[in-house]
């Protein structure tokens, strides 16, 4: 095996699109390490072998030992890691995004920044989650309250499908096992939920905080992008699983929901939801090349890698000396033009 300083860097072409890849691995009471561009699982049982640039999410459950190695190797390949447990998620940790361009993240920051049309993306949401309603008009109060409805008459006809009784959603944060076999399902499921929109929103660049319905929180967007997928396909599996017996709850569900998910196309779903929410109408996203410019005034850019100052010329704008766009500079600031 090669040393890490002697591995070219991997480019984002070489790189497996988030869609292709496999929703989430679960690994528990095992050494976690790199072999090349895999990772390897090494247990009683044996050693096996992980591409890792195929893995969406990695979740580490009790007795997991990764190194230093392994985690570079999965930085390098955008792979989102969660430290996972009886008690639940305890820790996100993200690889560099699968773009190089930040056309998304722009797209997500001006979308969020203006009251009006934060409101638009979460009646959007809405849209996406409950096409048969039309959310035009409401306000935020009101489309809580819409979600609200839709979620209990989900657990209500997930409860008569599968003839399980529902007593509510009940559940204490840290204390996986005191829930009943239905609550434990749907925590379960969530937790595997927003695994996998953490990696979709790591590997697009988006920002993780930036939410349009969930707010305050560093994971508010990521919980926005979980919820898409609550009444179709979380609740349903779990309800499913539980329906099945009552024991080892937490890993069969995983299991039931990473096949529902492979099964469904979720990963490429997901890339397109976000993809329609935050992108204008008609605008393309550029390619996973290195674009890299420089913002003057007025929204133009001109090319990075040059010296501005007094005597250069600009070659973005036809050869002219920098003194003159500095002198168009002063006329924006005394608000001649803008």
């Amino acid at each position: 095996m090669t040393t890490v300083g002697k591995r070219p860097a991997t480019s984002p072409r070489q790189l497996t699109r988030v869609g292709d890849r496999l929703s989430f691995v679960y690994l528990e009471r095992c050494r976690v390490h790199r072999d090349a561009n895999a990772i390897t699982a090494e247990d009683a049982d044996g050693v096996r072998h992980i591409p890792s640039a195929t893995i969406g999410t990695l979740l580490l459950g009790p007795g997991t030992r990764i190194t230093h190695q392994a985690m570079a190797v999965l930085g390098e390949s955008g792979a989102v890691v969660v430290w996972a447990g009886e008690n639940g998620v305890r820790f996100y940790a993200g690889g560099r995004a699968l773009t190089r361009s930040s056309a998304l993240v722009e797209a997500q920051a001006v979308a969020w920044a203006n009251q009006r049309t934060r409101l638009d993306v979460a009646r959007a949401m809405y849209r996406l989650r409950f096409p048969d309603e039309d959310p035009a008009g409401c306000t935020r109060r009101q489309l809580l309250g819409r979600e609200g409805d839709r979620v209990k008459r989900c657990y209500a006809q997930e409860s008569a499908r599968t003839g399980i009784p529902w007593r509510g959603r009940r559940f204490t944060p840290g204390d996986f096992g005191s829930g009943d076999a239905p609550n434990q399902a749907v925590t379960a499921a969530a937790q595997c939920m927003y695994g996998i929109a953490q990696t979709v929103v790591a590997a697009l660049g988006c920002s993780p905080g930036l939410g349009f319905v969930h707010s305050g929180h560093e994971l508010s967007f990521v919980l926005d992008v979980a919820d898409f997928y609550k009444t179709d396909i979380g609740i349903p599996v779990a309800f499913e699983v539980v329906a099945e017996g009552p024991e080892d709850i937490g890993p069969r569900t995983r299991r039931a929901l990473r096949d529902r998910i492979n099964t469904t196309g979720l990963l490429d779903r997901c890339v397109r939801d976000i993809q329609t929410l935050l992108v204008p109408v008609g605008a393309a996203l550029p390619d996973d090349g290195d674009h890299v410019t420089l913002l003057s005034d007025r929204g133009d850019e001109v090319a990075a890698g040059r010296n501005y100052g007094e005597g250069e010329t600009d070659s973005a704008h036809g050869g002219v000396l920098v003194q003159d766009l500095r002198a168009q500079d002063a006329l924006v600031r005394d608000g001649v033009i803008w």
